[in-house]
């Protein structure tokens, strides 16, 4: 989830499994709206600055809490993710770059969207790792800073964040900062504005929300993204929303 540049490879990988067909291998069309798996709803659309749209939805043979999310740029699905109702990050499939990572068990201080909304901080130490072994070792906070806005109706409370990760040697991999928004309603954290830094550099992103729509509202289960795609050269991956890049 990073404003890294990426090469779009239009392949489902293992991410097939959870997604059945419902993710198209081109450019959506005029229209065209997101359906989820078969026993999935759709409650969530969320066009944001920087040329993206995320597609949220839940279903029924998951654990309670459970969410999904799919991300589409101009070239069609590139990103997909499972959290949990403490928002932590249980899988990821990035079809960019065509690997699936899951969350390591015992995390010494796993992630807590209770605590957030209780202590209004969180601190979060855990690792992630890919089907190879890839481990990824990640520490960091979010925040509430007391900044609320309202997009379509819908309250948002504004955090702020720090999140660095390293490999299985120590060595960082990246560092990234900023602030996002978050849903107490749906135990949701959704992208903002802030800097992502590896071995490329430090860049800045902004993927705030700009519209959010619900069942029977207009955009509702979009796959085009509608914002910022004129000044957009290549298209970017998602920085990090929440302890656990959901």
């Amino acid at each position: 989830m990073a404003e890294r540049k990426i090469t779009m490879r239009l392949m489902l990988l293992a991410a097939g499994v959870a997604l059945g067909a419902a993710l198209p291998l081109r450019p959506a069309l005029a229209g065209e709206t997101f359906t989820p798996p078969k026993g999935c709803s759709l409650f969530l659309t969320v066009q944001m600055h920087g040329c993206l749209v995320s597609n949220h939805y839940t279903c029924s043979a998951d654990p309670k809490g459970d969410k999904w999310r799919v991300d589409f740029n101009q070239n069609g699905p590139f990103f997909v993710s499972k959290i949990d109702t403490e928002t932590q990050w249980i899988e990821t499939y990035d079809l960019a770059a065509g690997t699936h990572e899951t969350l390591r068990p015992h995390a010494p201080n796993p992630a807590s969207f209770s605590e957030l909304l209780a202590k209004g901080i969180d601190s979060y130490d855990f690792s992630t790792a890919t089907d190879q072994g890839k481990v990824t070792h990640v520490t960091g906070y979010d925040k509430l800073t007391g900044v609320k806005r309202v997009v379509n109706g819908v309250t948002l409370e504004q955090s702020e964040f720090d999140t660095t990760a390293k490999d299985d040697k120590g060595n960082q991999v990246w560092h990234s900062k900023g602030h996002e928004w978050i849903s107490r309603n749906w135990r949701l954290f959704l992208a903002g504005a802030g800097t992502w830094e590896d071995e490329t550099g430090k860049t800045p992103f902004d993927n705030s929300p700009v519209v959010m729509s619900q069942p029977g509202q207009k955009g509702f289960g979009s796959m085009t993204p509608e914002f910022d795609c004129n000044s957009v050269e290549s298209q970017l991956v998602l920085p990090p929303q929440g302890p656990v890049f959901q």
